[in-house]
């Protein structure tokens, strides 16, 4: 919180006026005992006046151990110095320019038809795309078709970059002689052939013996010894990051990953033979991009951060240790339910890597969860960083996050906390070995878990899944995609929990023609009940279940008949404390007596929790309960679910 209160600024005259003068200058003591106010007033009071107790009660814990305060002020500044756009460390950005003029629009492609690649990579480059990703052999185009996929691509202006698992050498000779063949000489050419050993290790599990990854590393090395002798405009090597996040892992993580491997290659490239700076021009880091722009952005600054301190302590010119990063929008957000969601998702996504100053940007179609995409999930993929550089202008501003006390501070945590995994991966062997011998998947497994248990709560909401799902909604359906190289680190999603939920609710209906309903016995007028009506029905709809809603208010001497007419097998019952503690008993025996194979309750238990479970209350419903467990146990008492591994397994 800056003081500008009479600071002098140019009148409109040539004079000059005072901003906010006449008002006093307030600091931050001054804003704790205002918000401490609040807090008590809200039933959260704080002790004394405030302090700093105020802002530790507004605090945001995220992973990592790193903590978000409500207000940063300019003693919040990190110790270390950003610098400027261009120059070390580079947390400003790797160009001077920043990202004037946009970014690289560089779209996947894994359709294993040549043909229809083809079109699709065609379009792209005629609507906005400036480079092409394109995964071969497992997972994506045959080798075979590269040929045919990029015909009609002028490679001296489109740039290509591969994602060939462990085929990256034959890749690497067959686009060189798609080139050769329509005279682009070597010069011309831009992109990477994406040889990554350690990256396929973490994806595939596929360490081998230690001379065959040591193989894989040397074949990488001379990959881009020849690269660098031959090919001005390419890179050869990739340092995914991607196969961390997906498995789970948190920002720290992955960037701690990213770094051991980053700085496996460069012991490799140097020990073949290139200079420092040389082996340095030779890799490529990419990222994922999540929905938490703040995140995303400080993420990228601190990747820089430490690849420079990475570049200084190996002896590289100062130019050398800006590091080329490729963002790609998040899987682990993307939902198979309500997927046009993921529109917002991705947007938010492409703004934090734009904004972080990444130099080429993926965004992946909203349907990517569900299969192959469409055109149209493919021009709105395209389309988003468009509107982003074009409309909203971010391409007319250098590093527009720097200055931001929150943004220099997050970045800087993130980088200690990414500093700090690093090191301990260097002090277990380095990267391969962390991998051979579990450290990783570990780790990872443990972030997962503990975000898993966020997810079960709610307090890392979904929308459109665990939040406002749709139980309505017309399935959006799309061909398979070919499955990606698994058997190593597991692929995770945000919904993953949900979505298991919402097959056993299809199976039932795919098997008796009725969707599982619940009852919602309304108890009182609705200014009593509606609030926690619509919780439940919220938290009912996340697994796919139907609440059927009597508006009328029940009691003792009618709720049978209306559950019965609504057809339900479960009922919960809706309403103020009040009227808990006057009708609840006799409404959950009268449930019961009626058929309810399970009677729940909106609302905590409170002191009459053993009452409400002799009168037949089996379980209860509350913001920040373990919503996956609940809604799990209400599926087991439906029943009914023929078919049910088929779907599944569909």
């Amino acid at each position: 919180m800056s003081e500008i209160a009479g600071s002098p600024v140019a009148g409109p005259a040539g004079g000059d006026f005072a901003l906010a003068d006449g008002f006093p200058v307030a600091g931050r003591e001054e804003w704790r005992a205002l918000v401490a106010g609040v807090l008590r007033k809200a039933g959260r009071p704080v002790d004394g006046d405030g302090g700093a107790a105020v802002e530790d009660a507004l605090a945001t814990r995220l992973a990592d151990g790193i903590v978000t305060r409500p207000l940063y002020a300019a003693d919040d500044a990190p110790s270390v110095p950003p610098g400027f756009p261009g120059a070390a460390p580079y947390v400003r950005g790797a160009r001077p320019a920043g990202t004037v003029g946009g970014w690289d629009v560089r779209q996947r492609h894994a359709d294993p038809d040549p043909a229809r690649t083809n079109d699709a990579v065609l379009t792209d480059l005629e609507n906005g795309a400036t480079s092409l990703w394109l995964v071969t052999g497992e997972g994506g185009l045959p080798l075979a078709g590269l040929p045919a996929a990029l015909d009609g691509v002028l490679l001296d202006l489109a740039p290509v970059v591969l994602e060939p698992g462990p085929d990256f050498e034959p890749a690497a000779r067959l686009l060189l002689d798609v080139a050769e063949e329509r005279g682009v000489g070597a010069a011309a050419l831009r992109g990477g052939f994406g040889a990554d050993p350690l990256g396929l290790v973490a994806r595939t599990g596929d360490a081998g013996p230690a001379g065959d990854l040591a193989g894989r590393l040397r074949a990488a090395a001379g990959l881009a010894v020849r690269t660098h002798r031959d090919l001005p405009g390419m890179w050869a090597v990739s340092v995914d990051a991607l196969p961390y996040h997906e498995a789970g892992g948190s920002d720290a993580q992955e960037l701690g990953c990213a770094l051991a491997t980053g700085v496996a290659y460069l012991r490799e490239l140097t020990a073949s033979g290139l200079p420092v700076d040389a082996a340095l021009g030779q890799l490529e880091f990419r990222y994922a991009a999540g929905a938490d722009q703040f995140l995303t952005i400080a993420k990228l600054r601190a990747a820089r951060r430490m690849w420079a301190r990475v570049a200084e302590v190996a002896g590289a010119g100062a130019a050398a240790g800006a590091q080329r990063q490729h963002a790609v929008t998040s899987r682990v957000m993307m939902t198979r339910r309500d997927p046009w969601v993921n529109m917002l998702r991705t947007t938010v996504a492409a703004l934090g890597a734009g904004v972080g100053g990444a130099e080429s940007v993926t965004v992946l179609p909203f349907d990517e969860a569900l299969g192959l995409s469409d055109a149209f999930a493919r021009r709105i993929a395209r389309n988003t960083s468009s509107v982003l550089v074009s409309e909203s202008h971010l391409g007319r501003v250098i590093d527009p996050a720097g200055g931001s006390w929150y943004v220099e501070r997050l970045t800087d945590d993130l980088a200690r906390a990414a500093w700090a995994w690093f090191q301990e991966l260097e002090r277990a062997g380095g990267q391969a070995e962390a991998l051979r011998s579990g450290l990783v998947a570990d780790r990872i497994a443990a972030e997962w878990e503990r975000r898993s248990r966020l997810l079960a709560t709610r307090r890392e909401p979904v929308t459109g899944v665990s939040e406002f799902a749709d139980v309505s909604e017309a399935p959006v359906v799309r061909p398979p995609a070919p499955r990606p190289p698994g058997g190593g680190l597991p692929r995770v999603r945000r919904d993953e929990a949900y979505e298991a939920l919402r097959a056993r609710a299809d199976a039932r209906e795919a098997a008796t023609g009725v969707r599982p309903r619940v009852f919602l016995a309304a108890l009182g007028p609705a200014a009593a009940h509606a609030a926690r009506a619509s919780f439940a029905a919220n938290v009912f709809q996340a697994a796919g279940l139907v609440p059927v809603h009597e508006p009328v208010s029940v009691d003792a001497a009618t709720a049978g008949a209306a559950f019965a007419a609504s057809g339900a097998e479960v009922a919960c019952l809706c309403g103020s404390d009040a009227l808990y503690d006057e009708r609840a008993v006799g409404v959950a025996e009268a449930l019961r007596a009626a058929g309810a194979g399970r009677v729940l309750l909106a609302g905590r238990p409170g002191e009459r929790e053993a009452e409400l479970r002799a009168a037949g209350v089996d379980g209860f419903v509350y913001a920040g309960c373990d919503v996956v467990a609940f809604l799990a146990s209400v599926l087991d008492t439906t029943g009914h679910e023929e078919g049910l591994e088929g779907k599944r397994e569909a």
